[in-house]
């Protein structure tokens, strides 16, 4: 891997002082998580665009700029008043809040969990659930070759932490709302958040990234999620961030005998993004769903590596991504799927589909099948493109002008994937973002 490690040194500093702030507390089983994850990051360094799997994102941007390290819980000007503001109206939810990365318990409501289930505060989690922080904590999120997990392990504080008990059915949902804030100086924090449903358990949940307009900041969330058999996830992803914010995440999702996973992922803030979503099936029967949809503007930059491993027989997966981009904004999607040697009777489809605004914005796509069985049907496919003629023509004869025309026909090529969420008191909040971005794309009005 073909990396720098010249600005290294400001994360290497920043972690000799949380070091010899842990006291008695390095000898827990977490802070050797810690260790090995600033080796490996020092080992790696930032990667640069020679490496394959960054050969269309250049971070350094990123890499040079000098953030303040976020190590305790400030609340920055975070007010309920800034909560309600990203909150969705009319959605009965259990809801914790965090600002640069720590949890706020003043910000956060999480009254009336049923027996069996338990939301909290992964620093919490760290004494309350030291077994299943044990059991399941850096076990999935793999640092070896991805320097942003490996900075994420080397500095985990805090996040989000839920455990279903078998069999549990959550009816209200679970929002996890990160909040960035820095008004004096840029700022970074690593969330770390840590799902477990056992047998048979549901629940939905919206991990949702944003933070205070035209600040800089950089966020670096990894989130790792067990689902027991028999289990449900319904994950709503939405980043929302500052136009002058970093973002990258990682998400690892391992599934067991019949559990399914519905992933819907939205992209509409941020200055450069690169989100790492996998999901591995260790067990028969597994369904995934991966849905996602960027909009971008100005010189915005999105980049989606996506990862579905069936490596059990009888399974079922289906991924579609959806980018509309306008003025300089560029976009990359590399969705690759595996199919094991002894994983048959696999019916997997891809898709990536984008829309071009404007003659200066570009995406670059890599739909990827590597299948080791022969009984399997797996289909992908991409489109990159202007909207046609044709359904603009249309809407025009019946009175409609053309750049309306344009505009109704974006929307509704992107409103697809706001669909696909379960939650409908969402929807409103994700239509209003899309609206946003297209108008500003198309500048008209809906």
């Amino acid at each position: 891997m073909k990396t720098t490690t010249e600005f290294n040194q400001m994360y290497l500093s920043d972690f000799k002082r949380v070091e010899s702030s842990l006291n008695g507390a390095k000898d827990h089983p977490v802070h050797a998580l810690r260790q090995a994850g600033i080796t490996r990051f020092n080992e790696l360094g930032f990667p640069t665009t020679r490496h394959e799997e960054w050969k269309y994102t250049n971070i350094l941007p990123l890499a040079k700029t000098t953030f303040k390290a976020s190590f305790r819980y400030d609340a920055a000007g975070v007010t309920p008043e800034t909560v309600t503001h990203f909150s969705f109206e009319g959605l009965d939810c259990i809801q914790l809040v965090f600002v640069n990365g720590h949890f706020s318990a003043e910000l956060s409501h999480t009254t009336d969990l049923p027996e069996g289930v338990t939301v909290l505060s992964l620093a919490e989690a760290f004494n309350s659930h030291p077994d299943l922080i044990q059991a399941h904590l850096g076990k999935y999120a793999v640092a070896d070759e991805n320097p942003f997990v490996a900075l994420n392990n080397a500095f985990i504080q805090d996040g989000a932490f839920l455990h279903v008990a078998k069999n549990i059915v959550l009816e209200k949902p679970v929002h996890f709302l990160y909040l960035s804030s820095a008004p004096d100086e840029p700022v970074r924090s690593h969330p770390r958040n840590l799902f477990i449903l056992d047998t048979g358990a549901q629940v939905n949940v919206i991990e949702h990234y944003t933070g205070i307009e035209n600040q800089t900041y950089f966020t670096n969330p990894v989130t790792e999620v067990v689902l027991a058999a028999n289990a449900e996830i319904h994950l709503i992803r939405l980043q929302d961030e500052s136009k002058n914010a970093y973002h990258v995440s990682a998400t690892q999702v391992v599934q067991q005998r019949d559990s399914r996973f519905y992933a819907n992922s939205f992209d509409f803030g941020a200055k450069i993004v690169r989100n790492d979503p996998g999901m591995r099936a260790d067990g028969e029967g597994t369904h995934s769903e991966l849905n996602g949809l960027y909009v971008l503007n100005g010189d915005q930059h999105c980049d989606n590596h996506t990862v579905i491993d069936h490596a059990m027989p009888n399974a079922t997966s289906h991924e579609i991504y959806k980018g509309v981009l306008s003025d300089n904004a560029r976009a990359v999607f590399n969705g690759k799927i595996f199919v094991r040697q002894d994983a048959q009777k696999i019916d997997s489809v891809q898709e990536n589909n984008n829309i071009l605004l404007s003659d200066s914005a570009e995406v670059d796509t890599k739909p990827q099948l590597e299948i080791f069985a022969d009984d399997v049907k797996c289909t992908h496919g991409a489109t990159i493109g202007k909207l046609d003629d044709e359904p603009i023509f249309y809407l025009q004869a019946r009175g409609i002008d053309r750049e309306k025309a344009k505009t109704i026909l974006t929307h509704a090529f992107a409103y697809q994937v706001i669909d696909f969420v379960q939650i409908e008191e969402m929807h409103p909040y994700l239509n209003k973002l899309l609206s946003a971005q297209l108008n500003e794309a198309i500048e008209v009005v809906l």
